[in-house]
């Protein structure tokens, strides 16, 4: 009888075991420059960095700022907003890219008010780096330091056709500031009322067919180039860049 009673308590401890639920994750998470990854990343209790609250955030969810902090870099693999309003939201790197989105072909994903910065020591490869999605959206963000020889502040070099829509950013000491390469798009870059300074290279660069860039309200300056289309690619303007290719001021006029 007792060999029996204990079976039975055995027996009801794993079917608990079975049901209990699997912790869901939020939709809302948040990160501080003094959380811990190993919190639940709630508003009371925030996680340190993107890369751990991202797991506890939802398809589609959003991840905030509490505070300033040096968040680090992250490797997005679903729809997501990162944002922070108005606070320094830091992705220091060095040796690698900053983040880099590899979602699905029907995810969007946007960064708001982050902060890059790659060290300007000729290691750090790009600041976003973005292979897969559909839409992205990067604006009111800092883009600096990605400077080894095939860097860029912005990369977008898709497996499938994505359009990235960059809007006042500021995009400093890169090699290049925006480069759309893709071998496998259409994909397709639309720039904003941002400033492109002081690239090693170009300011903007499209290269192979299919792929384009859409530009308004720019100024690109301190650059060896403003503007780089190679391989059958194409730059539409909207006739209101500035652009000072070898520091010689002008008005770009031609679509």
């Amino acid at each position: 009888m007792r060999k029996t009673s204990k079976l039975l308590a055995v027996a009801a401890l794993v079917f608990v075991a079975q049901a209990a639920p699997v912790m869901a994750q939020a939709t809302r998470t948040w990160v501080s420059g003094v959380g811990d990854d190993a919190n639940p990343c709630s508003r009371t209790a925030p996680c340190k960095t993107f890369a751990g609250a991202i797991s506890k955030t939802a398809t589609g969810g959003e991840i905030n700022v509490l505070d300033p902090g040096g968040f680090g870099g992250v490797t997005i693999t679903k729809a997501i907003t990162i944002r922070s309003d108005s606070i320094e939201a830091g992705v220091l790197v060095s040796g690698t890219s900053g983040i880099v989105i590899n979602a699905p072909s029907t995810a969007s994903v946007v960064l708001d008010g982050l902060d890059f910065e790659g060290g300007s020591n000729g290691t750090s490869i790009h600041g976003i780096n973005i292979l897969s999605g559909r839409d992205v959206l990067i604006r009111n963000s800092s883009i600096r330091g990605f400077n080894s020889v095939n860097s860029a502040g912005i990369m977008v070099n898709g497996t499938t056709p994505i359009t990235v829509t960059v809007e006042n950013c500021t995009i400093f000491n890169n090699t290049v500031g925006v480069s759309v390469i893709s071998a496998s798009g259409p994909d397709a870059a639309r720039v904003f009322n941002s400033q492109i300074v002081a690239s090693g290279a170009v300011g903007i660069r499209v290269a192979g067919a299919g792929n384009t860039a859409a530009i308004s309200g720019n100024s690109i300056f301190r650059t060896v180039k403003s503007l780089e289309i190679l391989s059958g690619g194409v730059i539409y303007s909207y006739q209101d860049n500035i652009l000072t290719a070898g520091d010689a001021p002008t008005i770009l006029t031609k679509g």
